[in-house]
């Protein structure tokens, strides 16, 4: 499985059974690394609601100070399950998720997500310390999520971004030369399938910009080619009958 490579910094939890579900939601996005600052005790609660994430708690660093935990860090993200646009209340402006997605493409070196206490979250002087704050929109009725949903939501956003960037570096793109030679075996087919004079131009253009647009992998340039070249083969094979 693939491991994000964030530090996720969980600030003075509360209770045993929350840091529990907390680390069952980074496993579920391939998240490893967890710095508890000042947490309570973790006990039996904690693990049994950790289901098949033990291996988080147990790798897990407790320090005693925020400063601790964010010694190596060179971006920071702080989470708030308030939002605020006021001036006044800068610390506060937070934006979504998917914003934060679209900041974290430009992001290098080492990065740390906060997420505070079940009750008070953080602390102005802790939001100080962040680049950026995300908060998820709610409904006004009820604008505080749990703890692990919090997670949960933020952690499923990254993950989408770091899957899709890994297989955008997995996928191999098939080469112009490649594409060249699928353009020359489509012109073929036309011709051997009579395709109307006044219309293969259009075509061929068509074709060009579609794959244009799809930029296929090599498996699937490799597909077609196998297609066009049966096509070919067996309308050469029927000509041949007649």
């Amino acid at each position: 499985m693939m491991n994000l490579e964030y530090t996720i910094v969980l600030v003075e939890p509360k209770i045993e059974g929350n840091m529990g579900a907390f680390a069952r939601a980074m496993k579920n996005f391939g998240l490893k690394k967890l710095i508890l600052v000042n947490p309570c005790n973790i006990g039996d609660e904690t693990y049994k609601r950790a289901m098949h994430a033990a291996d988080v708690l147990d790798d897990s660093i407790t320090v005693q100070a925020l400063d601790q935990a964010l010694k190596d860090i060179d971006f920071i993200v702080g989470s708030s399950g308030i939002s605020s646009k006021s001036d006044k209340k800068f610390l506060r402006d937070s934006i979504t998720p998917k914003q934060l997605v679209e900041k974290m493409k430009n992001v290098k070196g080492n990065i740390a997500i906060l997420f505070g206490r079940e009750d008070y979250g953080l602390y102005n002087e802790e939001l100080k310390k962040c680049d950026v704050v995300v908060t998820i929109p709610c409904s006004e009725e009820y604008l505080i999520l749990n703890l692990s949903h919090a997670a949960v939501i933020l952690f499923y956003e990254l993950y989408e971004l770091f899957q899709n960037e890994g297989m955008e570096m997995k996928r191999r793109k098939a080469s112009g030369l490649e594409k060249e030679k699928l353009y020359e075996f489509f012109d073929i087919l036309l011709d051997g399938i009579d395709y109307p004079e006044h219309k293969k131009e259009k075509t061929k253009v068509m074709f060009r910009r579609l794959l244009g647009r799809a930029v296929p992998s090599k498996w699937e340039f490799y597909t077609l080619m196998g297609v066009f070249s049966n096509a070919i083969s067996n309308l050469k094979n029927k000509s041949g009958k007649d």
